[in-house]
């Protein structure tokens, strides 16, 4: 059970990125006060929370209505995790983020509001987008029991209350770990991705031969 806790919280982690988001919040929320950016990170945290945890609850649900076994599910799950491992590899991940907030800071520069910032970009897509949610209805269908599912709960809000921290300090982890650390972490991290999502793949591929 505490290799699926390590498991499921190394994959959340990498995919969601906490430490990764920290520039994005600075970039959407800038020109903003102090007080107004602690409302959008509580906000986009618990807005983000709220779509993660319903596919957390209703994953597995999710996949009987549509006929998709929990096989193919790990398979195409740990393709599309292997595809953003690449990404954050090579530096694109990071690039795809940033044009994302400044399409949504162009977008909002007159119509913005704080409810707005937080949902889009910050809750969606860059908390809760569909890499992480796929993550969590994959991590969810392999809980080997009750206890380990209800785990899995935790480790969600653990990552997302590290959103948040990661929000509210976000000036200072930028300042700390500066341009070269966080490309360093990055790539290593993606690495990381790229093995979970490698072991994902063969185990629904073994699960279809098993059946």
């Amino acid at each position: 059970m505490l290799d699926y806790y390590i498991n499921a919280f190394a994959t959340l982690f990498v995919t969601i990125d906490p430490v990764g988001l920290a520039p994005m919040f600075l970039a959407i929320t800038a020109g903003m006060s102090k007080h107004d950016r602690r409302k959008v990170a509580v906000r986009a945290t618990i807005t983000a929370a709220g779509i993660l945890l319903v596919f957390y609850a209703s994953g597995q649900t999710v996949l009987n209505v549509l006929g998709i076994s929990v096989s193919a599910f790990r398979v195409a799950g740990g393709i599309l995790l292997f595809l953003i491992a690449i990404e954050m590899i090579f530096g694109k991940r990071q690039a795809r983020k940033t044009e994302t907030a400044e399409k949504a800071m162009e977008s909002e520069a007159h119509h913005g509001t704080i409810n707005e910032l937080a949902i889009f970009p910050l809750a969606i897509p860059l908390i809760s987008g569909p890499a992480a949610i796929s993550a969590i209805i994959l991590l969810s269908s392999q809980a080997p029991d009750t206890l380990a599912y209800a785990g899995l709960g935790g480790v969600i809000a653990i990552i997302l209350l590290s959103c948040m921290g990661a929000f509210l300090l976000a000036d200072k982890i930028e300042r700390l770990l500066g341009e070269t650390a966080q490309l360093v972490i990055t790539r290593l991290l993606g690495v990381l991705l790229a093995a979970l999502s490698v072991q994902f793949v063969a185990d629904g591929i073994l699960a279809f031969i098993r059946t």
